[in-house]
């Protein structure tokens, strides 16, 4: 016979299938009910992060906080081990009732190991070991400058060109334009090309900067 849910319990239920499908296998969703902590789990979402089914108790570390009274403050982001060495981002959010009194907590326990693992091998592969070494400016091609000078302004957008709006794209050109950038042969073709627009457009844009000068 199932035990029965606080009718608060129950509005969390989807949410918590609603934060495991978003972030996937890697990301455990438990709701918790407090009137019986060694069987707590109302329901729990990719439970093999941390081995636990519905049968299980609570963690060792939000055991020891409602034990000791410690359900005043959510904690966000705190970072433990699984039983296999599996490491582990956590937060763990309580839920109370309409009298203010806690009852439960929602818990996320994210297991981060693969991304540890990617952020050592890309840390490894960007470290150049020695000082970079400077271009000879005074021999690079014509083309080279023209690629160095649109995008550095496109870098002082901030933004990749798939996500440029059509403000940012005129801001952009209307800077070349100040820099003289369209006197270099094949220029408004090349601006075009790297903004993902047509030539035509790029005349637009020209014109449009040009009549407010």
């Amino acid at each position: 016979m199932a035990k029965p849910v606080h009718p608060i319990m129950k509005r969390y239920i989807p949410i918590v299938k609603g934060i495991s499908g978003t972030f996937g296998s890697n990301c455990e969703v438990v709701l918790h009910d407090f009137s019986d902590l060694n069987h707590s789990i109302v329901t729990i979402e990719n439970g093999e992060v941390t081995g636990r089914d519905s049968n299980s108790s609570m963690t060792d570390h939000s055991l020891q906080q409602v034990k000791a009274g410690n359900t005043q403050k959510d904690t966000i982001n705190y970072s433990g081990k699984g039983s296999d060495g599996r490491t582990i981002k956590s937060t763990t959010m309580f839920i109370r009732d309409d009298e203010d009194k806690v009852i439960g907590c929602l818990c996320i326990n994210f297991d981060v190991t693969e991304f540890a693992i990617a952020k050592r091998a890309l840390s490894e592969l960007l470290d150049f070991g020695g000082e970079p070494v400077k271009a000879d400016k005074s021999s690079k091609k014509i083309n080279d400058v023209l690629s160095e000078v649109v995008q550095t302004k496109i870098d002082e957008i901030g933004k990749p060109v798939a996500y440029l709006n059509k403000d940012e794209k005129v801001k952009i050109v209307n800077q070349l334009d100040g820099q003289g950038v369209f006197l270099i042969k094949g220029a408004i073709d090349y601006v075009a090309d790297i903004l993902c627009v047509s030539r035509y457009t790029i005349y637009n844009y020209l014109d449009e900067t040009r009549e407010d000068k």
